[in-house]
């Protein structure tokens, strides 16, 4: 019996586009919530988020039971904490700020099993092998990892196409915020200069033959990312519409008050 099939890598392969939303509320039952959604894919996310291993992996059995396909975001490129990540049951890896051709060979080494790659082989502990309930787990695993990389800096864009370049790198996500912040324009990812040199790369992504990625709450600018051929677009994030939603409720029901006190 080999490696779950990874429907996510897989979809990407077949250029189908893949919707989803970040999940940051570090929480399973959120997380269950969200995944009920109807999103193609979440985006668990472990750098900006208080999540560790063990709320990641919570999280991960949740969006597993569901329609939606799980990504887990690291905090940092760190072959230990992808080791972890991977031997825990995540199948599709993104990792941020990726400068260098020689970076993501790293990382394309750290989720492989040797010789090919790096990863330590102690999947009989881990639940990716379902506890060694998957006798081929071994020699089937690297091929249904889904490696993503993260771009969001100048240093990273300069290098663009050496890290395109990469056998086994799956897609290439444009980090627009860290971006817009290298680039002079914090807090402005919409600025026309960070527009254009988004599209840019999503464009040269895509001509690589590499899936391009992009997290955007801007309707018309992920439509925009769409015509460019990107494949895994988010356009939510949980924490800023539970924020969004919930203080419009308190707006409501001070308004709610006010009435009353009128009459």
């Amino acid at each position: 019996m080999p490696a779950p099939v990874n429907a996510f890598k897989a979809a990407l392969k077949n250029n189908d586009v893949q919707m989803g939303c970040w999940v940051g509320l570090a929480d399973p039952y959120v997380a269950e919530i969200t995944a009920s959604a109807g999103f193609d894919w979440l985006l668990i996310d472990c750098e900006h988020a208080p999540n560790d291993l063990r709320s990641m992996m919570a999280q991960l059995r949740v969006v597993e039971a569901s329609d939606s396909k799980p990504v887990a975001r690291l905090p940092i490129g760190d072959t230990t904490l992808i080791k972890q990540f991977l031997d825990a049951g995540a199948q599709t890896l993104l990792i941020p700020m990726v400068e260098s051709k020689a970076q993501a060979e790293e990382l394309v080494r750290a989720v492989r099993y040797p010789p090919q790659g790096m990863r330590g082989v102690g999947s009989a502990l881990a639940r990716a092998s379902g506890f060694s309930a998957i006798p081929d787990y071994l020699k089937t695993a690297d091929a249904e990892i889904c490696l993503l990389l993260q771009v969001e800096n100048r240093a990273g864009l300069a290098e663009l196409d050496g890290i395109l370049s990469v056998e086994g790198v799956d897609g290439v996500f444009i980090g627009p915020a860290d971006l817009a912040a290298d680039m002079g324009h914090i807090g402005e990812p919409m600025h026309p200069d960070v527009v254009a040199t988004i599209t840019d790369a999503l464009t040269r992504i895509s001509s690589a033959g590499k899936a391009p990625g992009i997290l955007t709450t801007n309707a018309d600018f992920a439509a925009t990312c769409l015509k460019l051929g990107s494949l895994f677009v988010a356009t939510s994030i949980d924490v800023t519409l539970y924020a969004a939603a919930i203080r419009k409720a308190a707006e409501v029901s001070r308004e709610l008050r006010k009435t009353s006190s009128a009459e």
